[in-house]
This record gives structure tokens, sequence and C-alpha cells, in this order.
């Protein structure tokens, strides 16, 4: 109240909106783009502010199988029609730091509402087909483990450096298209046909077959609510991104991209997920440096007492059979076994270490 900013909070899951789990990026459920650019633009309609001018991705945002994630989206106070906008998150349940994922900002100017060739002939005069069948194999080898819901490719096609596309939700998701401005599964697969263009076309000069992700959406405007299914027309923008253009399936306008410039992804870059701590231990192998060589030394457990001599860099010890009680066929119970096997390593490393 007392400086004009509003404050939006939500939650989002896996288990609550199952779609989410579709848009898997180098093995792990990442956030997608369009999910923050949707926030974005919910915030601004709370705020009168109809045109997303900059959203830049800050931090992905990573979902778990299991728990959800707090979120909140920070408009600030008005500045010569300007606002910022923020998307934070933070594991639920937790009193974790608040992670940033996205920051940009919200203005009341309405952009062109004009997608060019969108409202004419269909498909586009002169375009070249480009196939779609196997589009989501092409995908998966290249990091995007696309779930049914972001299947949304129907048709693309290439003329010269524009591209055009049909994009629909699939049957079980259509009914869900009304509550959203645009769905983000497919926002999303409006840009599929650019993936398949860089992955299909050998004169491309593309990342080079890596994972690109959203990372700065330019003067977005959303002109029209929850269509299920879309026309696209992608080209090359000023600075380089993707200016898109969305219509619905008679031509009138849904929304417009001014620029969409992506940015290559690791998995590495992606990291852990917020909340989830992994595994208490874990097997990692290390290579043989060589090092051991002629140093290396077979000593029987019960010799280790008894060595004498320089210590070796490397000890090599066997540590026996699993000496317990057992089943009544003989062989011995598993957790039994493996605890006599770990209490006698650990009397031999106290010793030894003695």
């Amino acid at each position: 109240p007392d400086s004009g900013g509003v404050v939006l909070t939500g939650r989002l899951s896996v288990e609550a909106q199952p779609w989410l789990a579709d848009h898997v990026v180098l093995g792990r459920i990442l956030l997608p783009g369009a999910v923050l650019v949707e926030l974005a633009l919910a915030a601004g309609e709370a705020v009168d502010c109809a045109t997303l001018e900059e959203l830049t991705l800050a931090t992905p945002l990573m979902l778990s199988e299991r728990g959800g994630v707090q979120v909140r989206v920070i408009v600030g106070p008005r500045t010569a029609e300007r606002r910022t906008v923020t998307v934070y998150s933070r594991p639920e349940g937790t009193r974790q730091d608040w992670a940033t994922h996205a920051t940009g900002f919200l203005t009341e100017t309405v952009a062109e509402t004009a997608p060019a060739g969108l409202d004419e002939q269909w498909p586009p005069v002169g375009a070249e087909t480009l196939s779609v069948e196997a589009a989501y194999e092409v995908f998966r080898e290249r990091g995007y483990g696309y779930g049914p819901v972001f299947r949304g490719l129907r048709a693309a096609w290439r003329r010269g450096e524009e591209l055009f596309a049909e994009v629909a939700l699939p049957e079980e998701a259509s009914d869900e298209a009304g509550r959203f401005g645009l769905h983000p599964a497919l926002l999303d697969a409006t840009m599929h046909a650019a993936i398949l263009n860089d992955s299909t076309d050998p004169g491309h000069e593309d990342d080079g077959g890596g994972t690109v992700i959203p990372f700065a959406w330019n003067d977005v405007s959303l002109h029209a609510v929850g269509a299920a299914a879309v026309r696209v027309r992608i080209a090359t923008a000023e600075d380089g991104g993707m200016d898109i253009r969305v219509a619905d399936v008679t031509g009138a306008p849904v929304l417009t991209v001014g620029s969409m410039v992506g940015r290559p992804v690791s998995t590495e870059q992606l990291g852990a997920v917020p909340g989830e701590t992994g595994a208490l231990y874990g097997i990692t192998w290390v290579p043989d440096t060589g090092k051991s060589g002629a140093d290396a030394r077979w000593i029987p457990w019960n010799e280790v007492a008894d060595a004498a001599g320089a210590v070796p860099d490397v000890v090599v010890l066997d540590c026996g059979a699993a000496d317990a009680p057992g089943a009544s066929d003989g062989s011995v119970g598993v957790p039994v076994g493996v605890r006599s096997v770990l209490d006698r390593v650990l009397g031999v490393v106290q010793e030894w270490l003695a």
C-alpha cells in the first residue's frame, strides 16, 4: 500500500498442474519460459499494463515430481507509465531464501495487433513444407523431452527466412485453454518450428545443435485469450531474436512477441532442484591414475596390524566374505551380512589409523 506496488502469490507443482511434467530439458522438469511470460502478463493485467516490455531469465526454475514451490510475482510502483515485474519462488514448507527467476518491465503501451500474413491465404503462398512427423524424436536428441501436452506442432512451412506453423493443444488439454491468456504449452510450441528448422536445415547456422531455452522476451502483448489452436509466423527480429506473431485459426491476432532471444543451457547450469538434497550417499568411480603401481599391496584384514615398514601410498584391503547367521538354506541374510562386513571394515580402519 505504501509503494503502489502489487504482490501476486501462488503455487506451482507437478501434482497440481500435471502438464508441467511434460516439459523436460536435459532430463530435468524445467518450468517453461512461457509460464514466466504468462505470470508476468497476468500481473500486468492486474495493474492495467497491457504489454510486457521486457522479461529476462535470471535463474531456471526446476520442479520436483513431488511437492511444490511458492511463487510470488511482484509489480513495482508506476514510474512514467512503466512498472518493474519480478518472479520469485522457493520450495514450499521451507524458509529458504526466495530465488529470482525473471525480471522485467510492464508498460501501458499496446503493441501492434496485425500478425503479418496470418490472416491471408493459408498455408502461405510460396512456402516450402517442413516434415513434422519425426520432429519430437529430433528434439529429444537435442535435449528436449516434450511430453504429450507440449507436442503441439501440427504443420510447418519455410519461406525464405520466415517460418510458419500450425500449433494446437491436444484434446485433453484444450479444455484448460480458457484458464490462461495463452496456454504456456501452446506458446512454447509456437517456437518448435524454429527448433525443427535449426535441426534439419544444413544451411542454417544455429547454436551447434545444443539445447536452447528462452532467455529474453521483448514487447509481448496478448490480444485474445483462450486459444486452443493457432497459426504462427516467425521472422528474425532486429536484435537477432525471433519475432513471433500468433493468430487464431481465422487469422485474428492472439499474441505478438517483438523479440525472443534464446541462450544455450547445460546440465550444470540447470543445477539441482531447490529443496531436493539428493542421496546422502552415492557411488563415484575414481580412475586409477597409475599412482598405485608396485606400491600397491594386498593385505588380508587380519594381517593389517602386523604390517611393518613404510606405509605405502595405496593399501588394498580384502574385506572377505560376510560372516553372519543366515537363512535356513545357509545363505547369509542381506542386512545382517552387510552389517557384519561394515563392522569388520570399521575395526580395521580404526586399527590402521591408530
